[in-house]
């Protein structure tokens, strides 16, 4: 039996990467390599861009999107339509990022014919249930997105949030993030990393003895990037030639540049923009902060752990499905920079616990959060709607035959 076509579906994808860009990457790549046939559709947000491209072995197909807000969410919604609508031998199962426009158009074109599952994104303010809530035409895409076969909650908080906005609970799946365990830290792949960094910002490659933190993911105010920066003056204070590196874009990018300037921190807290893949900047790093009012449950968070780095974060309810406090990382309150720079200071000043807690982190990604953990319960799950389909139309066969 040949294994079943996948279309992964995702509005915002490569170069515009965030958490759950790279998640859906990486779930895409991996399946491909498994011998899926995966294609997948995202918006095509520049018109010099190419319709189709190849992306880690998973071709890529551009949908049309204007630039204007309503017309191209619009024309978008139209194209992904019309493609799942023409091309049916590509696509036993649909599998959506975000309850949001792309779902509502998949339900619409494809429901009952084939499976259809969505995952849920972002917890609180910046996830989906309350953006459903706010939205123009939010609670109609809402109604639409109930028809779902299955509906992915990568965290618990993701996974309560779905109870309590009303979704059925037999079709909420809790599925976590995965990422790929790279091999334990050689001494010299700290300096390697840096002198590769330089090269694309000398900024990024401070001193072999000054320390590097690191941050990744949206630039939103939800991340709370302004404690961040807010802390990092009181650590220059004691490490001059410390640097703050923050990974992303966002709507918070120009705030945080002015924020910058204003503390007196220019070359000592440097917005370096997106990165496709962030194992290298984290091979750089001395350690990871995370400072979000609200998560999910964090990509980059999984990939810091991962990668064995000392961690500070955030004592918010995403941050805590995956570390413990003082086991895996310090935990500090939400909206704190005193704190936030505390943690950092202790981690700097005591090696010894950096080292230990970065090794605790790395063994409970390894040991459930690991990319291939996550794909095979994708796997598990997308063979189970597919077997449930088949059963239901061979029992339609029969009670055609029988009349």
């Amino acid at each position: 039996m040949s294994p079943p076509r996948l279309v992964l579906v995702t509005r915002r994808f490569w170069p515009l990467v965030g958490g759950a860009e790279r998640m859906m990457a990486g779930l895409g790549a991996d399946l491909a390599a498994r011998g899926f046939p995966v294609t997948l559709l995202t918006a095509r947000w520049q018109t010099d861009w190419p319709a189709e491209i190849t992306y880690r072995g998973v071709p890529v197909v551009r949908l049309p999107h204007p630039p204007q807000r309503f017309w191209g969410t619009l024309r978008y919604m139209q194209a992904l339509a019309r493609w799942l609508r023409r091309h049916p031998a590509r696509c036993d199962l649909v599998y959506v990022s975000m309850l949001k426009h792309d779902a509502y158009a998949a339900i619409r074109a494809v429901g009952r014919r084939v499976p259809v599952v969505l995952r849920a994104e972002g917890a609180g303010r910046t996830g989906d249930c309350l953006w459903q809530l706010d939205a123009t035409c939010g609670r109609r895409i809402k109604y639409r997105t109930m028809e779902a076969d299955a509906l992915v909650a990568p965290s618990r908080a993701i996974e309560r949030e779905l109870k309590a906005a009303g979704f059925p609970r037999s079709r909420i799946h809790y599925l976590p993030n995965g990422v790929a365990v790279p091999p334990a830290r050689e001494p010299g792949d700290r300096v390697a990393a840096r002198v590769a960094l330089a090269a694309v910002d000398p900024a990024l490659n401070p001193p072999d003895w000054a320390p590097l933190a690191v941050y990744a993911g949206r630039l939103h105010e939800a991340k709370g990037l302004a404690d961040l920066v807010a802390a990092w003056e009181a650590i220059v204070g004691r490490w001059p030639n410390a640097r703050l590196c923050l990974a992303g874009e966002g709507p918070l990018r120009e705030t945080l540049a002015e924020q910058i300037e204003v503390r007196g921190l220019d070359g000592r807290v440097v917005l370096a923009g997106t990165f496709d893949q962030v194992d290298e900047l984290l091979a750089a790093a001395d350690l990871f902060v995370l400072p979000s009012h609200q998560e999910g449950m964090s990509l980059a968070l999984l990939e810091a752990m991962a990668a064995g780095l000392p961690i500070v974060a955030t004592d918010i309810p995403g941050n805590r499905d995956l570390l413990a406090a003082d086991r895996h990382a310090l935990l500090v309150p939400p909206g704190d920079p005193a704190a936030l720079a505390a943690a950092i200071g202790r981690l700097l000043d005591e090696p010894e616990l950096a080292a230990e807690l970065g090794a605790a982190a790395r063994d409970r990604v390894a040991g459930e959060f690991s990319l291939a953990k996550c794909v095979q319960e994708h796997v598990a799950l997308f063979e189970r709607l597919l077997r449930a389909q088949d059963d239901a139309k061979t029992s339609e066969v029969s009670k055609t035959s029988e009349v």
